[in-house]
């Protein structure tokens, strides 16, 4: 029995100094920092994850020489102590990558710092947003969104539907991720007829019944959500009281809500519902590593979509940072590297791995996975109907829709049953020119009323498509009309607005752009034609070489205001300076009386601007007011003006304040100096326009200018002299000179300019000719 003991002990103390480590068992350590919130479910399903990964990877990869060693910070949900944490790891923990960025201000932040230090930055809670493309160090895992938005595009052309309305959550990163959905609508032709925005903190149900009211009078049959699962519960609840979930219904979830919608959050009023999913490949693998992070966590129930997403792509990631770390160590790049962060993304960006999410490669910066799972949610579950990869559907199953029906929604003739469609109306309310826009609120009931020129034209154009108008006061300013119309699609549809705008610029409008650069070259080339002239014989043009130059270009210059006062010795270069002098006068004088002409009359502009938008309408006279019409009335009858060139409307007024003092020439068109603006794909674009040409053949745009802008009042006649308001085109008023009109000038300077050359050069050539045959006689 002492035998057996002693031979126990002995084996015991030959294992362990078997395994006691040696020189070669040392570890390059490479240092991760995880700046994520505890507190939450995802920060610590990333936590657990990204460990329990590295601790399966070391187990079959046990020969490795490098090690990744994980940093964890508790952000506590705060993008400003984010920051701090991530910056304390980079500054002093020496952490070469950083995985986290639970948010859009988070991801920012710590994608601006990764710029600085330039250390790669990881997030997997992210969708694929524009704002974050600038980052070079910042990469994402996340799906592809441009791949769902044409998914959902072609789901939603499959109902033979135009239109849909979007209902959105009202924060950064879920309203920019929105925007490559909307530009697809935009492109394939699906009009977004209404959108709704909710936020957490405001949206309760009250405010959330009512705004969905609003979206239950567009009649639209498909609706598109995007927004966190605590939002979307309170949503169909509300959305199932006001029969929004019957047969002819449709919902479509977008694939981060699906992402995050618990088995808990999904409720009886969401059966029928459609949403998008990343796909999940299944294996052996997945569940076993799933099924082991369940028991980490200690949680028995079954496990959630968005924590297997989350613990896949924590356990991916893990995986290439560390086969990252010892492929540049195995070349030695660890030690002999000064920045580490550098050559580990550029290893991350050139690695190919098969994980557990998928096989992985990285693009532009995204781990991005493009294939996504179609589920119908039933009573209790989500059943799978098809998948979605490279642009096309497969597996597709049939799709019980809300209601339990089984008919594909169809969108419904709006005005069958005497039904109107509500189209809301901004109306600017500043009544600066009451004849084109009045906004006049009535005391005791608080209603509205709107009027004028302008409004009647509206009213008109839309009365044959069985819209019901609300008229909206507006105060604001229009300045920015095309970039909102853009950046904002789900809210404007369309803008009429002025032609043309004043800018500071403007003093160059004159001449076009081919005759500034003539013009100058020609002052340069006069400057340097002189001097090559005067120089040999005229000490105000010798000197140093700068001096020669800065005397080449003041005096080409100088004579755009006749300064120049040098004295010159020789008859070429006067006769020179005389021709262009005279090309200079000719063309300050045409820039004088372009100028002139155009922009005083135009600071004195009567400038309207009219907005149509979210099937939402707004009209304003921005710089102009009625007592513009006095100042106009004034200067025409003292002489200082002989015609005035604007919009028509507003010459209509001034005709009809002043009808016995004033007339208006012929003109061909009634909506001259206004341009239309819609939203692209906006079936108003080519419904307005033949309205509009209806209008203008019948001759009803001339009767509500009669009734508009014709003076009630009788006036006294304060000037026997008739004077002419003229309606040529605004372009006309600020027709720019061409170098072509004035080509002429630019001809007979440049025959002087190549006269003086050729003279200069033919006496250079006699004085070098003499001053030879004098070296050959001195020599001889």
């Amino acid at each position: 029995m002492e035998i057996l003991f002693s031979i126990s002990i002995l084996a015991l103390l030959f294992s362990g100094v078997v395994a006691a480590p040696s020189d070669d068992d040392v570890f390059e350590e490479v240092r991760v920092g995880l700046v994520v919130d505890l507190s939450s479910i995802q920060g610590k399903i990333l936590e657990t994850s990204f460990n329990l990964a590295l601790s399966d990877f070391y187990g079959i990869n046990n020969g490795y020489r490098t090690r990744v060693s994980v940093l964890v910070r508790d952000s506590q949900g705060d993008p400003i102590i984010a920051l701090a944490a991530a910056t304390d790891l980079l500054k002093n923990a020496k952490a070469e990558a950083i995985v986290g960025a639970q948010s859009l201000q988070e991801a920012k932040l710590l994608a601006t710092i990764s710029e600085k230090a330039k250390v790669p930055v990881i997030s997997t809670f992210l969708p694929n947003t524009l704002s974050l493309k600038k980052y070079d160090n910042f990469i994402q895992w996340t799906h592809d969104t441009t791949s769902e938005a044409k998914g959902i595009t072609s789901l939603i052309q499959d109902f033979s539907c135009k239109s849909v309305v979007v209902i959105y959550e009202d924060a950064d990163d879920w309203s920019e991720s929105l925007q490559i959905l909307v530009e697809n609508f935009q492109d394939k032709g699906i009009y977004i007829a209404r959108s709704a925005s909710f936020a957490v903190s405001s949206s309760g149900e009250n405010h959330m019944m009512n705004q969905l009211r609003k979206l239950k009078v567009s009649r639209a049959s498909v609706f598109v959500v995007h927004m966190s699962e605590i939002l979307v519960s309170r949503l169909f609840q509300c959305v199932e009281k006001l029969g929004l979930m019957e047969e002819a219904f449709a919902w479509i979830l977008t694939a981060r809500t699906m992402n995050y919608l618990e088995h808990f959050a999904i409720t009886r009023s969401m059966q029928g519902v459609i949403g998008f999913k990343s796909y999940i490949p299944v294996s052996e693998e997945v569940k076993n590593f799933t099924s082991r992070l369940r028991k980490r966590m200690g949680d028995d129930t079954e496990t959630e979509h968005s924590s297997v997403i989350i613990g896949l792509r924590a356990h991916d990631i893990a995986c290439i940072l560390a086969n990252a770390v010892e492929k540049f160590s195995v070349s030695g790049k660890v030690e002999a590297s000064s920045n580490v962060s550098a050559d580990l993304l550029d290893t991350i960006r050139h690695s190919r791995f098969k994980g557990l999410s998928g096989d992985i490669q990285i693009s532009d910066n995204k781990f991005i996975s493009e294939t996504f799972e179609i589920v119908n949610i039933g009573r209790e579950k989500q059943r799978r109907i098809g998948l979605w990869s490279g642009g096309s559907f497969s597996q597709r199953r049939q799709i019980v829709w809300p209601g339990r029906s089984r008919k594909i929604p169809r969108h419904r003739v709006l005005a069958e049953k005497g039904e109107k469609k509500v189209l809301r109306v901004l109306v600017t309310a500043g009544n600066k020119v009451p004849h084109l826009v009045s906004v006049r609120p009535d005391p005791e009931t608080g209603v509205n009323t709107v009027s004028g020129f302008c409004v009647e034209v509206f009213k008109t154009c839309i009365a044959p498509f069985n819209y019901e108008l609300e008229f909206i006061p507006y105060r604001g300013n229009n300045d920015n009309l095309a970039y909102l119309l853009s950046t904002q699609r789900d809210k404007y549809d369309a803008a009429v607005v002025k032609k043309k705008s004043q800018g500071m610029w403007t003093f160059f409008d004159p001449f076009e752009k081919s005759l500034w650069l003539a013009s100058g070259a020609f002052f340069v080339l006069t400057g340097i034609v002189v001097w090559l002239v005067e120089r040999s014989v005229n000490p105000e043009f010798q000197g140093s070489w700068g001096q020669q130059l800065s005397m080449m270009l003041w005096f080409g210059f100088s004579t755009i205001v006749f300064a120049h006062r040098e004295k010159l010795q020789k008859m070429s270069s006067r006769f020179l300076v005389i021709v262009w002098v005279f090309v200079v006068l000719i063309l300050t004088s045409s820039y004088s009386a372009n100028l002139t002409s155009t922009k005083t009359i135009s600071r004195m502009q009567l400038n309207h601007q009219m907005v149509f938008g979210g099937s939402t309408t707004s009209m304003t006279a921005k710089l102009g007011s009625i007592n513009a019409v006095e100042a106009y009335a004034q200067l025409l009858r003292d002489g200082t003006l002989n015609h005035v060139i604007n919009e028509i409307p507003y010459l209509s007024i001034l005709i009809g304040n002043y009808p016995n003092d004033f007339v208006m020439t012929d003109r061909v068109t009634n909506t001259n100096g206004f341009g239309f603006m819609f939203q692209k794909g906006s079936d108003l674009v080519p419904k307005v326009s033949r309205e509009i040409a209806k209008l203008r053949s019948l001759g009803m745009l001339k009767d509500m200018e009669k009734k508009w802008f014709q003076k009630l009042d009788s006036l006294n006649v304060h000037s026997n002299t008739e004077e002419v308001a003229s309606t040529n085109d605004d372009d006309e008023a600020s027709k720019r000179f061409t170098f072509r009109e004035l080509r002429g000038l630019f001809i007979i300077a440049g025959a002087a300019h190549v006269l003086v050359l050729a003279l200069h050069l033919f006496h250079t050539r006699q004085e070098v000719s003499r001053l030879c045959t004098k070296l050959q006689s001195f020599y001889k």
